[in-house]
């Protein structure tokens, strides 16, 4: 007798009702991953673009802040936990995210494209109003466009991210996250490498061309990617209450919801503060950059080196993520972010020490980022994952509004700080020689205040704040991760409804 040849089992892989083997897997990632590539490559440009822009017309870095941090903040505040929440309890045969991929992602192209054409549009109104200053009409042109493409943005950044939660199983989610982080990372080199030193001569076309090519990816993924069956969404009931009374019934179903729990209240602060640890200098890295005299094809190639390094990086971050969890790792690229921080606070005065501080904050940051990526998906509950991610952005939304703002006024009166910290060391050190204590008080307070007035004029309080924020994140991160132990940990967590 013949024996029955052994059954090869394939390897299978779960997402809520859906089942991959490894070719279905491969398909999915496929098809998000080029999601992903439209999505970094607005990501990585349009907001450098935009800041090259502003810059070039002048503005000051209160103005900076507002448009590139509180704005969007603003808007977050309100459209995020309603789209969220909608998004969560949606059924329809596209699914529950793919519907509003659909309505924003052309909002966003055609954002996008609109940006491009400000210099051109904002020369034809000024042409019409000669008697409004030319800066004030591009400022005008150019936030007209930049609030449809943040609308659209926002609206489907915690949509997209519900999706990726619903479609790849937990068990990659790290690695998932991780080619991500590489695809971005592709995405930045490009750009920094052969597209931001153009932007003076090639700035429309550069904008255009990533504004078309975002609508029609996107639109492709939302086509390909196909989501499972969902449990049924709570009951709605009936109600007759005027419309602001059920308006006001719904955020208080929502805050109690998202903030009852102290643990997720925690999460939200962690995420708020690892988050805001690295937004100093993102922020004002332009002007920063500008600040030292570095040109900016040094910049984009500079950048370039950073993503590479990255990239060789991000999957055994990844690969790490899934195998000892992402709080663990993202809890010590922090404190290494966080000491190279204060290095730079004290060392960055030229260009060569600012080539070394950038290069450890786009390789630190980046692998925060890459491990950070996954923690959501691996801390919320998956049935309502964009309604607590919606919370979470919209704390870091109200910290956003007056965070930024703060720090751009710090940058643009700072030159004032460093000569009234100058004159008060020398006062203070005359004082106490005269009263004959301590001679040499003189001396330190005056070379103490001639560093602060170094370190103001070039933008080193970025470091200095991002050093404490770092130290704040390491604390929260750890209170988060004594609860974490208690829901079960690294390898049995589950997390509470």
């Amino acid at each position: 007798m013949h024996s029955a040849p052994p059954v090869i089992r394939q390897k299978l892989w779960h997402a809520g009702s859906l089942t991959y083997t490894a070719g279905g897997l491969t398909v999915l990632f496929f098809w998000l991953l080029m999601g992903d590539f439209a999505w970094a490559m607005r990501e990585r440009s349009v907001g450098e673009m935009a800041k090259w822009y502003l810059s070039s017309l002048g503005v000051s870095g209160l103005l900076f802040a507002l448009l590139f941090s509180s704005f969007p903040a603003a808007i977050g505040l309100v459209l995020s936990p309603i789209i969220s929440v909608k998004s969560d309890r949606h059924r329809g045969p596209w699914g529950r995210r793919i519907p509003f991929l659909l309505i924003t992602t052309p909002i966003a192209a055609l954002g996008m494209i609109g940006l491009g054409l400000t210099p051109f549009l904002a020369k034809k109104v000024h042409a019409l109003m000669p008697e409004q200053s030319e800066m004030m009409v591009s400022l005008i042109c150019f936030g007209v466009f930049w609030a449809a493409f943040e609308f659209a943005t926002i609206a489907s950044y915690s949509v997209f991210g519900g999706l990726i939660n619903d479609v790849v199983p937990q068990e990659m989610m790290g690695r998932f996250q991780a080619l991500f982080r590489m695809v971005s990372l592709i995405d930045g080199a490009i750009f920094n490498w052969w597209l931001f030193g153009k932007l003076p001569t090639h700035y429309a076309v550069i904008f255009i061309s990533i504004g078309i090519f975002y609508g029609v990816a996107f639109f492709l993924v939302c086509l390909k990617v196909k989501e499972g069956e969902y449990p049924p969404p709570p009951p709605i009931v009936p109600s007759t209450d005027p419309w602001y009374i059920n308006v006001g019934t719904e955020v208080k179903k929502y805050w109690n919801e998202c903030f009852r729990n102290p643990y997720y209240v925690l999460i939200f602060f962690m995420l708020l503060v690892n988050g805001l640890t690295m937004s100093p200098f993102n922020t004002f890295s332009m002007l920063y950059r500008a600040n030292v005299g570095m040109s900016e094809t040094l910049w984009g190639q500079l950048n370039t080196y950073s993503f590479a390094v990255s990239f060789v990086l991000s999957f055994p971050l990844g690969w790490l993520c899934d195998k000892i969890h992402p709080i663990r790792v993202t809890m010590a690229t922090v404190a290494l972010y966080g000491l190279s921080c204060v290095w730079s606070t004290f060392y960055v005065h030229s260009v060569g020490t600012f080539i070394f501080a950038v290069l450890m904050h786009n390789v630190l940051s980046g692998c925060f980022f890459t491990s950070s990526a996954s923690l959501g998906a691996r801390l919320f509950p998956r049935s309502r994952f964009a309604q607590y991610a919606s919370a979470a952005g919209f704390v870091g939304a109200v910290a956003g509004m007056f965070f930024a703002p703060c720090l751009g006024f710090i940058i643009d009166s700072s030159g004032h700080q460093g000569r009234f910290a100058y004159a008060m060391g020398a006062l203070s050190g005359s004082v106490t020689d005269a009263a004959g204590t301590l001679p040499d008080v003189y001396a330190i307070g005056a070379v103490a205040g001639s560093l602060i007035n170094i370190a103001s004029k070039q933008y080193h309080y970025t470091f200095a704040i991002a050093a404490f924020m770092s130290a704040v994140a390491l604390i929260l991160s750890g209170l988060v991760y004594r609860r974490f132990v208690t829901y079960g940990g690294p390898y049995h967590y589950v997390a509470p409804e």
